[in-house]
């Protein structure tokens, strides 16, 4: 059993609290996702629990863990800097585990991994796998150890659909405690079965938390069901406030002008009389004030943010081809090896397409190609939103640096009631990029899509930074958004809900992925192929 107890933490810039007096026990067989929007501590509160130092630089805690004899794996959601520059060998090497492992331990976890066995020998550098490649070192070396408590951030980030298949049954099976943070719904959906949810609320000056014992999809409709019921309740308590108080204010003026008005030879007796129901009058008036007290408050939540994408100015006429790309053979950047032999890809109207495939197999160095070739047309319009964040963004910049684009007091001041409704405090708006988290930087992307009129965009991996709650209010944007969309994604419910056409990129090259199930079975998200302690 672990626990951690009355856990607060404060952000030593702003000096804003983001977590207050929050307790959670976890035993064996707790799968416990911890939701909420970007910046609300999720990592934080994950690296605190780990190992406090983590977050000394930028965060005040005060609270307590209570460990027992339980050994935790940590998953980063970035991997460190330091280890960027190092080979996977020097990376799994680092490790005292890993000579400990057995050949025939290392084939099997690289079976159960998608790799090959040669994988752990690798003199390529951490900073140039694929992400997926990066979360299945850092999971591999990580389960070597035995961990009896598995802490993980964002595993799902950059994984292809298989690998999450195996994530969802490596959780499902796992006989100790996980306490995880992903973004993907389905992962979600498919192992959870306790819920922490972290919420900031009256613009970020309060913060709350929820713990539910209960699968997340439970949890989501309960509370949207809590909130209606306590909403009509509300709603109804001031209606029935609002024609009492009428009621009362049109008695007291009554009695308030017959005590105006009255003769001089009746202020005897009838004046002690109207006096009389004056006071009461009032008396009733604090009493109903007293009872005002209790009434029901209304429902807060923080919400999911929102803004449009696009105009009708974005459509594209359905005749018109975005699109026609043919290559013989798809290559890494460097040139070093081939990917796929043959890739063709035609794009016509506002189609909304994605690639998937393995990590490694080119999706993300392939999208890049067509970014290229897309931004440098004339006849459209297109905006670019790479993987890496830090290819476009100046992480010296504050976001509305990033966004001015012409110095222009009113543009600043629109940039700011853009921001403001994606959840940002005016600290925020302030800070600079590279201490925002990856779902504000992430924001921060969107809104220039939506202030650019684009009518292509060319997404990799747009919701990996997104919360749960976000999801669907992202999904919905890019499926109304007029124009073409092209993009990479393992998030199954944006191929779902969004794509018109998957494709999937193998050594063979570019084909339509038709009818392929993309959800795993409920029979088949069971069975851990890891062993756990």
């Amino acid at each position: 059993m672990f626990q951690i107890k009355k856990v607060t933490l404060v952000h030593r810039k702003d000096l804003r609290t983001i977590i207050e007096d929050f307790s959670l026990v976890l035993n064996d067989g707790d799968r416990v996702v911890m939701i909420g929007e970007e910046g609300n501590g999720k990592s934080s509160l994950m690296k605190w629990i780990y190992e406090p130092e983590l977050v000394e630089d930028y965060i005040e805690a005060a609270g307590e863990r209570v460990m027992n004899r339980e050994k935790p794996g940590y998953l980063p959601q970035e991997l460190p800097e330091g280890d960027k520059q190092k080979t996977v060998y020097e990376y799994f090497c680092e490790s005292q585990y890993f000579a400990e492992q057995t050949p025939k331990e290392l084939s099997g976890m690289a079976r159960d991994f998608g790799v090959e066995q040669e994988f752990f020998y690798r003199e390529q550098e951490m900073r140039t796998l694929s992400g997926g490649e990066r979360v299945k070192a850092q999971m591999m070396r990580i389960l070597m150890g035995r961990p009896t408590i598995l802490l993980l951030d964002e595993p799902s980030n950059d994984i292809d659909i298989d690998t999450l298949v195996l994530m969802e049954k490596l959780i499902n099976g796992w006989d100790g405690a996980v306490l995880f943070i992903s973004h993907d719904e389905t992962l979600i959906e498919h192992t959870a079965n306790r819920v922490v949810h972290f919420e900031q609320i009256r613009r970020k000056t309060k913060c709350r938390h929820t713990v539910a014992n209960m699968p997340y999809r439970q949890y989501v409709e309960e509370r949207l069901h809590n909130f209606e019921k306590q909403e009509s309740l509300a709603l109804g308590e001031r209606r029935e406030k609002t024609i009492r108080d009428e009621k009362l204010r049109k008695m007291e003026q009554r009695v308030g002008a017959r005590l105006d008005n009255i003769s001089h030879a009746d202020r005897d007796m009838i004046g002690r009389l109207l006096k009389k129901k004056m006071k009461n009058v009032k008396a009733m008036e604090k009493r109903f004030e007293r009872e005002d007290e209790d009434m029901t408050e209304m429902p807060e939540q923080e919400e999911a943010l929102f803004f449009k994408l696009g105009d009708k100015d974005s459509a594209i006429p359905s005749g018109k081809w975005v699109l026609e790309y043919e290559s013989d053979r798809l290559r890494t950047v460097d040139g070093s090896r081939d990917l796929a032999a043959h890739v063709e890809l035609r794009i016509r109207g506002s189609e909304k397409i994605a690639i998937v495939g393995t990590n490694g197999c080119g999706k993300t160095t392939l999208l890049g190609i067509l970014a290229e070739i897309l931004l440098a047309r004339k006849d459209l319009k297109a905006e670019y939103m790479p993987q890496d964040y830090e290819k476009l963004l100046d992480m010296d910049e504050t976001p509305v640096d990033y966004l001015d684009t012409t110095g222009d007091k009113e543009e600043r001041t629109r940039i700011r009631t853009y921001l403001g409704s994606l959840k940002y405090t005016a600290d925020e708006m302030e800070h600079p990029i590279r201490e925002l988290s990856g779902g504000q930087k992430a924001k921060v992307l969107l809104l220039k899509l939506s202030m650019s009129g684009a009518n292509v965009l060319i997404l990799d991996e747009p919701t990996r930074n997104f919360s749960p709650l976000s999801g669907p209010v992202i999904r919905r944007m890019l499926k109304e958004f007029p124009g073409a969309v092209i993009s990479v994604s393992h998030d199954r419910k944006y191929l779902d809900e969004v794509c018109d056409k998957v494709y999937r990129l193998t050594q063979e090259g570019l084909h339509e992925d038709r009818g392929t199930v993309l959800l795993p079975s409920k029979e088949d998200r069971g069975t851990v192929l890891l062993p756990s302690k």
